[in-house]
This record gives structure tokens, C-alpha cells and sequence, in this order.
């Protein structure tokens, strides 16, 4: 495995490592992506091993262009090209029927597909060479924190994977919105990159998807997103947990100008949402690291990608309360 720039040569290599069927992490926007040809089965499913992710939990497929929706989804509603031509490239993963074309291991056997046009260059570049859609999950071994930086990757997943490419620091920092787009209805499957309220001026009303026990896209399972460290979720971290040897500590802003220590880390000193979102896992790495026997986690406002923070923060907990 090896770790390299984002080079017109590194990127004519990956995409002959995809085209062979091997599995290649790359930066987006949000995370990085660990992927692999959509249309190869096979090379798929090395996916699901490096990670060891349960094939009953679907992938998203990556597309360069717009036109290549059409290649992978059939009877797409007008509402869902309305959505993608004002949203794409960008942090919005839309839910479709899907055509035969795509192998059942990429949607866990659903009739539909996810799909998403990533906004950062050197994904559009990888996908342009390759010549076809890429599946891709997190480059994260299964409900564990998602990487934002190529070091991120190496330390969870190893030689189980070909190559990394080094894209820097995702801009965004947290995974795609997810939503559903049929005929008459818009379905928010999970908060993301893209605030709800700016989807909404778009589309319209988007209906909350209600947990039905069934998987219709990644990041729907009640514990995900979790650190080895467990997580205690607080409204506001206080005078005994900041004094205490054992503990991490991530505050969401910095209320008084003057937190400190090395336990310690601020999403955003002045409670920017978008910045905030930004830090997140790489602060959350950064705390797991540390070897403390709790992370005590701020809430952040449920608005804007507040709403998307408090999904990864909820879901990271639940591992604590007896998730695997």
C-alpha cells in the first residue's frame, strides 16, 4: 500500500489499479472514500472485506458528470434532476430507482441506487479516468470514525488497501446529505454536508425517513461513527468533567476564550456550524488517540449541519450503551 500526491500519474496509476479490480482510498469533500469500479462485483466486494461492513449496508456510486446519472438510475423524477443541477458537484447523495447494470452487492440487493457527484477535484479526476462510476463507502474500518485526512485511512485500514491517494484535509468534513426522490415525495434518509433548510428551498417540504429496522443508505444504523473511546454526550461540560485526569474533552465553542490542554479541543471558538463540521472527526481522532477512558461531548444547535454533527455524536454513543 502506498501513500501517494494526487499527481496526473498517481491518478492514471489508481484508475488502473480500479480497472484491474483492486480497491483505492481518495479524498472528497467530505471524507475520504475508499473505492472500487461500480461494475466489477468482485472488486466490490474487497471493499466490504478491508472494512469488514456487513453486505446488508448499501454504497454509494460516484459520478464525474450529471449524464452519468442515467447510466446507473432508472425512472429519475424531474424533482431529483432539479435537486442534482442545483446541488451537484457537492456533499448530496441522492436515492433512485436503480438499472440491472448496477451489481446487487453495490445496493444490498435494494431496488435502488445511491448516487453522488463529489465536488473535490481529484475525485472528478479519478472517476474521468477511470471510465465508470466508483463505489464508495468511508475508508474506515465499519462504524468507526470516518477519515478526513490520508493518515486517517492508513491507521484503520492498512495494507488492506492498494492505494491512498493524499488529497490534504477534507473541506466539508462530514458525509453526504442522503435523500430519497421519488414521484411525490422527498425523504431526508440522513443529515449531512448540505444543510436541510437549504435543500428545502429547492425541493420543497422533505419528509424525516422513519426508522423502520430496514437499510435504505449508509449511515442508517443506530450506532456508527464511533471512536474506541466511548462517548458521553453533555449539554455543556462543566467544572468537574474539565477537571477530570481521565476524560477528553470536546467542547463545540469557547464560551469564556479560554480552554486549554492538551484534552481538550474546540469545534469552532466562535460557534460557526460550518466550521465546526469541518473539525469534527478530525478532532474526535485526535481524542480518541489520547487513550482517556471517556469523550464528553457538547451538543451542538440542531439547525444547519448542527443537525448532521448530532446524528455522527448520537450514533457514536450508542456504541457505548451496547452497540457492537
Amino acid at each position: 500500500m502506498a501513500i501517494l500526491p494526487p499527481t496526473d500519474e498517481t491518478i492514471r496509476r489508481a484508475a488502473a489499479l480500479l480497472k484491474a479490480g483492486g480497491i483505492v482510498s481518495f479524498p472528497t469533500e467530505t471524507v475520504y472514500g475508499l473505492g472500487a469500479a461500480a461494475f466489477n462485483a468482485g472488486a466490490v466486494a474487497r471493499i466490504f472485506e478491508a472494512k469488514k461492513r456487513p453486505f446488508f449496508d448499501p454504497l454509494i456510486l460516484h459520478i464525474a458528470e450529471i449524464t452519468q446519472l442515467d447510466d446507473v438510475a432508472a425512472g429519475i423524477p424531474e424533482a431529483a434532476r432539479r435537486i442534482a443541477r442545483r446541488f451537484w458537484p457537492g456533499p448530496l447523495t441522492l436515492v433512485l430507482r436503480k438499472k440491472p447494470v448496477v451489481p446487487d452487492i453495490v445496493t444490498a440487493g435494494l431496488g435502488t441506487v445511491a448516487v453522488r457527484m463529489p465536488r473535490h477535484e481529484v475525485a472528478r479526476r479519478l472517476i474521468e479516468t477511470c471510465g465508470c462510476p466508483i463505489a464508495a463507502p468511508s475508508a474506515n474500518r465499519f462504524g468507526s470514525m470516518s477519515p478526513t485526512e490520508a493518515a486517517h485511512v492508513e491507521y484503520q485500514l492498512g495494507n488492506s488497501v492498494d492505494m491512498i491517494i493524499d488529497g490534504g484535509r477534507c473541506e466539508v468534513g462530514i458525509e453526504s446529505t442522503i435523500l430519497k426522490v421519488e414521484e411525490k415525495s422527498v425523504t431526508l434518509l440522513r443529515p449531512g454536508g448540505i444543510p436541510l433548510e437549504e435543500l428545502e428551498s429547492e425541493a420543497g417540504h422533505i419528509g424525516i425517513g422513519q426508522s423502520t429496522g430496514a437499510v435504505e443508505a449508509p449511515g442508517q444504523l443506530p450506532y456508527h461513527y464511533s471512536p474506541a473511546t466511548p462517548v458521553r454526550i453533555v449539554e455543556m461540560i462543566g467544572e468537574r468533567d474539565a477537571d477530570d485526569s481521565g476524560a477528553a474533552l470536546l467542547y463545540f465553542r469557547d464560551r469564556r476564550g479560554v480552554i486549554s490542554g492538551a484534552n481538550a479541543r474546540v469545534l469552532s471558538a466562535t460557534g460557526d456550524l460550518r466550521e465546526a463540521a469541518a473539525n469534527f472527526f478530525s478532532m474526535l481522532h485526535e481524542l480518541d488517540r489520547l487513550g482517556k477512558s471517556v469523550i464528553i461531548a457538547e451538543t451542538v444547535p440542531e439547525r444547519d449541519l448542527g443537525l448532521a454533527i448530532m446524528d455522527r455524536l448520537v450514533k457514536a454513543s450508542k456504541k457505548t450503551e451496547g452497540g457492537p
